[in-house]
């Protein structure tokens, strides 16, 4: 073992034992969750379950600031003062991995707790847009196929689509929801261009931020991490689309309705079968030490794996159920408390 990975063991022992100290210090008895705005009205769900289940233990508080920047929290250490989950509507990158290692966080309990979709929507009084990946990227891109933006109307950008403003609401940067937004979506629609498919094998880094850089010019509105948010915009106006998750649409399908992307419409089977071009799984993030030192982590875990299946309170808060042999999986993984192997990142 290297000098700097003595260090961060020291670190994370020295943690460890602050933890440990908590319940009896009064320092924090309650679990702490950051994360995603996508994940957290079913993480509020399992919350008011595990409250009713478990009176013994105070209720979770649970922050919705993003994926983005609940890794940054959640990474930023382990103890008192840091986090012990982050929900996330995509997976953790390799590099913010790298963070949580070099913060001597430690090993990292990774649970796929289902499946969603970025949802394209607008008013049900609105323009009834039917749209491709090219169509979204070439509208939202800051440089689209590494040219000027000039598009203004979604007719500039394809012209069977209707001569009206682009006016998009969704969520910034620092939300899991727009990187999928940016992986799933932008870059699809870009590497329509056999130039910039191919420039994804000579200049990666170009090839990204050609592809993934959202326009700042007033077409797209940065609506924050309150997905509620955008559903109520959109609502009172029937010319603008907004992004957010597929559960949100579902809760509000009577005032809004799904755009068609790439000819296929946002619902529970086509998330579920992934012919939807934005359907995404959901995660949970859990660091080891803390469940250890926590109280009420391990039961809270617990009641998520109650909650996910076909038959379970979840699926009726809208969220897209997990294959069964998902399910499988992160049902041992909670059980284990398996940790995370980072080379599965990629």
């Amino acid at each position: 073992m290297g000098i700097a990975s003595e260090m961060r063991s020291v670190a994370a022992g020295a943690a460890l034992l602050a933890l440990a100290g908590c319940s009896n210090s009064g320092a924090r008895d309650q679990i702490k969750a950051v994360g995603s705005s996508t994940v957290y009205p079913f993480a509020a769900a399992v919350v008011e379950q595990f409250v009713n289940k478990n009176p013994q233990f105070k209720s979770p508080v649970i922050e919705q600031n993003g994926t983005g920047a609940g890794f940054k929290l959640f990474c930023a250490g382990v103890g008192v003062n840091h986090p012990d989950i982050i929900n996330a509507s995509r997976r953790m990158k390799p590099t913010e991995y790298a963070d949580c290692a070099k913060n001597g966080v430690g090993e990292v309990i990774e649970v796929q707790i289902g499946l969603d979709g970025i949802a394209f929507a607008e008013s049900r009084a609105g323009l009834k847009l039917a749209l491709s990946t090219a169509d979204i990227y070439e509208a939202l891109a800051a440089r689209p196929y590494g040219r000027l933006q000039t598009a203004r109307t979604w007719r500039d950008v394809n012209p069977e689509l209707p001569d009206e403003p682009i006016k998009v609401y969704g969520p910034p940067s620092t939300s899991g929801t727009r990187d999928a937004l940016a992986e799933l979506v932008m870059t699809k629609g870009c590497d329509s261009d056999p130039a910039m498919k191919a420039l994804a094998k000579s200049d990666k880094d170009k090839h990204k931020r050609l592809c993934t850089t959202v326009r700042e010019d007033g077409a797209y509105i940065d609506a924050g991490e309150n997905d509620n948010l955008i559903v109520q915009k959109i609502e009172g106006d029937p010319k603008a689309v907004g992004v957010f998750g597929y559960s949100f649409l579902e809760e509000n399908k009577d005032l809004l309705i799904g755009n068609t992307m790439d000819g296929i419409v946002p619902t529970y089977a086509s998330i579920s079968d992934f012919s939807y071009p934005g359907a995404r799984p959901l995660y949970i993030y859990v660091k080891a030490a803390h469940a250890k030192a926590i109280p009420g982590i391990r039961a809270f875990m617990a009641e998520f794996a109650s909650a996910w299946g076909q038959d379970g309170y979840l699926r009726r808060r809208g969220m897209v159920i997990a294959p069964a042999h998902v399910q499988a999986a992160s049902s041992a993984i909670v059980r284990d408390m398996t940790p995370l192997d980072p080379a599965a990142l990629g």
